[in-house]
């Protein structure tokens, strides 16, 4: 296995990159400064039409996990009251549930406190911080203001005239020009540019085997891109996020490392943009307000995100 420290390419990103003391030596939330007032005025004048597209799969216990990432469970729902009449006979009756499942199992976030490599997590936190008992001292998936910004959709795969990028396939920062091109915009500071594989179309035809693996993802040389742009936050279709198997032989999630660890800056996996990639290119239009608010786990190193994009 090869580590992050010991690939020249990596160590080399992970200089051009780096984000630690940019917004303090007590900085938690990374990126997300990048989202100022402004820019979110600015997405609010983005709305045209009003039409409103979720982007979030439901959460189901046959969910797209697979059992390929050890605990991250699909969601187990319960009922713990089934018309109950809490209040005595006759009165109002509730019903209740409760579940259990992988904070990162459906349509998520990952912290920053997700990863750390060289035994540090963001901003030179030590990645001992996270514990068991209470999760991610620093850099929480509460911390930071609340996600709402402009969102680009970059179709990679509609880009390339292809309904689904090809498993394996490495998306560079080539095709993310070519699909910023054809979006007709520029992704600019503050931005969470989501990117279309057309991966998930796997998943929702019923093989999840097929949408877990082998799949396309970012490459190592796609933070460089989000980090001249500003980028507040990359989100995808897939279940690995970069390519799986990685493009270096042994080297196992270097663009998390470099996007949570050097940049921290949130990524976002199993994000269904299928509709949105539909509705984008009926309205010939790429760019909408994206409202994408992760679930507040104090001292959670991920958390499920129910995101909306309105056009």
């Amino acid at each position: 296995m090869t580590l992050p420290a010991e690939c020249p390419e990596f160590d080399e990103i992970a200089k051009r990159v780096n984000n630690w003391g940019r917004w303090g030596a007590d900085d938690e939330a990374g990126t997300l400064n990048l989202v100022t007032d402004g820019v979110v005025r600015a997405a609010v004048a983005t709305v045209r039409t009003g039409r409103s597209i979720a982007l979030a799969l439901p959460l189901q216990q046959d969910g797209v996990q697979t059992g390929m990432i050890p605990g991250r469970v699909n969601p187990l729902r319960t009922m713990v009251a089934l018309n109950l009449e809490m209040f005595g006979p006759g009165t109002v009756a509730t019903s209740d549930d409760v579940v259990t499942m992988g904070l990162q199992a459906g349509t998520h976030w990952d912290g920053l406190a997700h990863v750390s490599h060289s035994g540090k997590l963001y901003n030179g936190r030590p990645a001992d911080t996270v514990t068991a008992h209470a999760g991610a001292a620093f850099s929480g998936i509460e911390k930071g203001r609340p996600l709402v910004t402009r969102g680009v959709l970059l179709d990679v795969a509609r880009a390339r005239g292809e309904e689904f990028l090809a498993g394996g396939h490495v998306v560079t920062p080539e095709d993310l020009d070519v699909a910023e091109e054809f979006a007709g915009t520029r992704v600019r500071r503050g931005d969470v540019a989501l990117i279309r594989t057309g991966q998930l179309r796997h998943y929702l035809a019923g093989d999840k085997d097929a949408y877990a693996y082998p799949s396309p993802g970012l490459s190592l040389r796609t933070p460089e891109w989000f980090h001249t742009r500003d980028v507040a936050a990359v989100a995808n279709d897939t279940l690995t996020f970069e390519v799986f198997p990685p493009e270096i032989e042994d080297l196992w999630m270097p663009v998390h490392a470099l996007h949570l660890v050097e940049m921290g800056m949130r990524q976002g996996q199993n994000w269904n943009l299928e509709e949105l990639s539909e509705a984008c290119a009926e309205e010939a239009r790429h760019t909408f307000l994206l409202t994408a608010q992760p679930e507040p786990f104090t001292g959670g190193v991920g958390a499920p995100v129910a995101p909306v994009a309105v056009l």
